[in-house]
């Protein structure tokens, strides 16, 4: 059950990270909090308190640019969670079915962000996925 614990931690950690900073996020608060409750009713408020300052710290670093906050805080929310399901796996499902409920629409299609500058004679290709260009490179 481990490895199915620890794939189901990893999307929910996505998942939190991902609805962290948009304006439905209390929704993955409260279900977090919820089990947390069922569990651990002593870190409840914790939980909550930490998930709230977690969000503020994952706005912050996006509106610096810092794009290795995001993956510090899933990988972080992730550990906990896996833990979480490790000492409680009776809340598996319950955390699966909070997952699809709350889950993007566009979850199954990845966000591609291409950034490029050139000057110059210089060119630039870039591509979603795959590419193939022909023609003489030096002309």
């Amino acid at each position: 059950m481990e490895p199915e614990i620890a794939a189901l931690a990893g999307t929910a950690g996505t998942t939190l990270v991902t609805l962290l900073a948009t304006d439905t996020w209390q929704s993955i608060r409260d279900g977090l909090v919820s089990l947390w409750q069922r569990a651990r009713p002593d870190r409840a408020l914790a939980v909550a308190d930490e998930l709230a300052a977690t969000r503020d710290e994952l706005l912050a670093a996006q509106a610096e640019g810092d794009r290795e906050a995001e993956a510090e805080v899933r990988a972080e929310w992730q550990g906990r969670i896996r833990r979480l399901l490790a000492a409680h796996p009776e809340l598996t499902e319950d955390l699966r079915a909070m997952l699809v409920e709350l889950a993007p629409d566009d979850a199954s299609v990845p966000a591609v962000t291409q950034h490029a500058t050139a000057s110059g004679q210089a060119r630039v290709y870039q591509s979603g996925r795959d590419m193939r260009i022909s023609g003489a490179e030096g002309a």
